[in-house]
């Protein structure tokens, strides 16, 4: 299993220029910083070297080599990946990164949690392999979520157990000021109603933020002691088509599983 993830990183191989840009728990936008980011394969590909420059910045290029991979970064067949904290803790800083990879386009996100446990930033990370043909998607909209969604996931766990495939179904509905969705799996059948604001929908707990590049964070506004929790990054790379990567935490804070959606709207 870890050598197929070490082939799947390799697949982010490339030189990506593009920014990152920090909005705040409320989907307002804080920053925005260009950069460009190399990944490149050394020693037969046994080892991977990222170097990551911040053009608006006198900082020096920050450089990271790997050789082996662990168990907080799981990599998907495509080069999508999640990583972040095996455990939450309370009183301490808590985060994760989602990517996903499509031609020459990468999307990335980290969503940060402060010591306090509340959402303090997500920055969304948009990158365009350099001299391809890769173009920013518009900013995501409610009306491009409305509708009947029918997905296949599958499930990677910590403990390198045979991945879950499973069929999923959505349905999103406006009404109002309101965002209705439903959502059934083999084991779920659940509905919540979140209330529309400008670029974010803000449910019982979580809030959904409408990003560019039609991406979409979802996370708790406050991660709350032993109590269960996800965290997810979508992003609609066709009118139709919606990729979702979702973490889960079980009750006492630790990491069980990471999730790939691969979704279509089936009704228009």
């Amino acid at each position: 299993m870890s050598s197929s993830q070490w082939l799947r990183l390799l697949k982010n191989v490339g030189v990506w220029q593009g920014s990152f840009t920090q909005f705040s728990s409320h989907g307002t936008l804080i920053k925005n910083t260009p950069t460009l980011v190399n990944l490149e394969g050394l020693n037969d590909n046994k080892t991977i070297k990222l170097t990551v420059n911040r053009l608006d910045s006198n900082e020096p290029p920050h450089v990271n080599e790997l050789t082996y991979l662990n168990r907080n970064i799981f990599l998907f067949e495509e080069g999508h990946f999640a990583k972040g904290s095996q455990q939450f803790s309370p009183f301490s800083v808590f985060g994760a990164e989602f990517g996903f990879f499509v031609d020459d386009r990468r999307l990335r996100m980290v969503q940060l949690f402060n010591k306090e446990s509340n959402l303090e930033q997500v920055t969304l990370i948009r990158e365009f392999r350099a001299n391809g043909s890769g173009v920013e998607r518009s900013p995501l909209t409610v009306q491009q979520l409305e509708g009947q969604w029918q997905g296949e996931a599958i499930t990677l766990y910590p403990d390198w157990r045979e991945p879950r495939n499973y069929n999923t179904n959505l349905t999103i509905k406006i009404e109002g000021d309101n965002l209705i969705q439903t959502l059934k799996t083999p084991e779920l059948n659940f509905t919540s109603e979140g209330k529309i604001d400008h670029n974010t929908i803000t449910f019982s707990g979580n809030r959904l933020i409408l990003l560019p590049d039609g991406a979409s964070s979802t996370t708790p506004l406050k991660i709350e002691n032993r109590q269960s929790f996800f965290l997810e990054c979508s992003w609609l790379v066709e009118p139709y088509k919606r990729l979702r990567l979702i973490r889960q935490y079980d009750d006492k804070g630790v990491w069980i599983n990471v999730t790939l959606v691969t979704e279509t709207k089936i009704n228009l």
